[in-house]
């Protein structure tokens, strides 16, 4: 969880400083930099969890995944 929580605060400052640099606006760097990384976060974290369940699938013996 905490290799999630510091991707998403990595996260929120690229999208500000991206957002902020392409329109000028703190405004809309600030509303841009809440919802896109939040959304993109959870997502993360989901997309985090399937990879290290096939992990796991490949180091059990007896699965039938190839390693």
């Amino acid at each position: 969880m905490i290799k999630t929580a510091s991707f998403a605060v990595m996260h929120f400052g690229i999208a500000f400083t991206v957002t902020y640099m392409l329109t000028g606006d703190v405004l809309i760097g600030g509303a841009v930099a809440l919802v896109e990384p939040a959304i993109n976060t959870v997502a993360y974290y989901f997309h985090d969890r399937v990879w290290e369940r096939l992990r796991r699938r490949r180091v059990l013996p007896g699965v039938g995944v190839a390693a």
